[in-house]
């Protein structure tokens, strides 16, 4: 009315909010879900971030609480559980925002890759709030802090953390880390505000960084394009893919993570994966607790290929019968090539037949001491023999896990040193004569000492054996 023209620049209709099951709410149906009970109950901001990622404002959505505790038990939960992991440590090492950054390219990879993929974030982020799609940029958004900076880059450094001084590596992973927390406030300020708002102000309370009295007043982030490196992002994705096949191997296997095991081996035809593989393995290898990797030139597994009627009948017709059974009797080499180009030309009745890597189901076979298991072209086999080194080296481990536990629920100070006593029993001497050094760095003892009679309440079981602890500040 003012000035003669409309007074916006695009409309979104939304959509119905319905039951979990679907049907529309209603009071006669006693279906329908209080608002305000619901915000009061789980916060605003998990029911609004739940509500947008769920779908787009336009369709319909299907409510269902139990949705809005998932939400809030993985993306809040481990977005606190990042802040408190980086604030507790920052807060023991006097950490200053303020300090002179560490030069990105003199910080180690696996700091380069996460800024890579942090700036890739805002570039998709800001692309998706632009053009109207607040759903795609909050799955965004939680994807990257619970598989990349939660599940991956602070578990992969933890250990930066713990080290003594203020080194230039610890002081990078402190900025690294610090970075991403407070480009995250900014990016899921629209879907979560209050939050956001929340971890904006601790993040630069009393620091220049504070630009603005409140996140909603700063400026949105805007990517950094010369910190994106797509081939490192390739890498890690591949690192993550490999850690996930031998994890689910061992998940299988009923194998522990903290039970160490001998190797892993990769069958490699194309050689851009193995030189990724080759540049990542050694996070590969400390994420899922084993020695080496193997890289196996050829097919070292046995294959067969299951046909995928429902798709290849369609394609073959008449003809199907006898392609499944060409193409279940390829050889190695040629399930090989399938794998390694994505299609591969069979004769059938005179007729060459195109197979395509989506019409069939390449099985890898497990064969006797080891475990295999496949996704795409990658295949994974693990050594699942346990020799009495790595026994040891698990039990270890183990009374690693179990003191630092007590150390919490007894509420020492993460800086506090101890003194072990540990009931003399097999399963504890062989593990503490071989790895005393490596217990003792982990849990800050000063001392670990086996007795024959231990006066102590505190019992671990170690490996099938209840072991006696007295643990004591020094």
């Amino acid at each position: 009315m003012v000035f003669d023209s409309v007074a916006f620049k695009a409309v979104i209709s939304n959509g119905l909010v319905l039951d979990k099951n679907g049907q529309k709410m209603s009071k006669r149906l006693g279906n329908a879900v209080d608002p305000f009970g619901a915000i009061k109950e789980y916060g605003s901001d998990p029911v609004r971030w739940y509500m947008i990622t769920n779908s787009s404002p336009w369709d319909n959505l299907k409510f269902d609480p139990e949705g809005v505790v998932e939400t809030n038990r993985t993306f809040f939960g481990k977005l606190i559980q990042t802040y408190s992991f980086f604030s507790m440590y920052a807060n023991v090492d006097n950490f200053d925002p303020e300090a002179a950054e560490v030069p990105v390219a003199e910080r180690p990879e696996i700091d380069r890759w996460i800024l890579s993929e942090l700036n890739t974030l805002v570039r998709e982020v800001t692309a998706c709030y632009e053009e109207y799609e607040p759903t795609r940029a909050g799955r965004l958004i939680q994807a990257f802090t619970v598989d990349n900076l939660s599940n991956w880059y602070v578990r992969l450094n933890r250990k930066r953390y713990w080290a003594g001084a203020m080194t230039a590596d610890k002081l990078a992973a402190y900025q690294t880390l610090y970075t991403c927390l407070l480009t995250l406030s900014r990016l899921m300020a629209p879907i979560a505000p209050f939050y956001a708002d929340r971890l904006y102000k601790d993040l630069t309370a009393g620091t220049a960084r504070a630009t603005a009295d409140s996140v909603h007043l700063d400026r949105f982030p805007v990517a950094d394009e010369q910190l994106i490196d797509k081939e490192l992002e390739a890498r890690m994705e591949l690192a993550q893919q490999t850690t996930s096949l031998v994890l689910s191997l061992r998940k299988k296997e009923r194998i522990i993570v903290r039970q160490p095991l001998q190797r892993i081996a990769i069958p490699v035809t194309d050689p851009l994966v193995r030189t990724r593989l080759e540049a990542v393995q050694q996070l590969v290898l400390d994420e899922v607790n084993v020695k080496t990797i193997d890289f196996v030139e050829g097919q070292m597994l046995e294959k067969k290929v299951k046909c995928n009627f429902r798709v290849m009948g369609k394609k073959f017709g008449k003809l199907m019968k006898a392609v499944n059974e060409v193409v279940t009797a390829i050889s190695q080499d040629q399930i090989a090539e399938l794998e390694k180009n994505g299609t591969l030309t069979v004769v059938v009745e005179g007729e060459s037949c195109l197979i395509e890597r989506n019409d069939v189901e390449i099985i890898s076979e497990d064969m006797p001491g080891w475990s295999v298991a496949n996704e795409g072209a990658l295949t994974v086999a693990l050594d699942i023999t346990i020799t009495d080194e790595l026994r040891n080296e698990g039990v270890a481990r183990e009374i690693v896990k179990r003191v630092q536990s007590f150390r919490k629920e007894s509420g020492f100070e993460i800086t506090d040193r101890i003194r072990i006593v540990v009931e003399q029993l097999p399963v504890a001497e062989k593990a503490i004569a071989d790895f005393s050094e490596f217990i003792a760095g982990q849990v800050l003892a000063e001392s670990i000492t086996l007795a024959a009679n231990v006066e102590s309440e505190t019992e671990f079981d170690l490996d099938g054996t209840n072991v006696k602890f007295l643990i004591n500040k020094v």
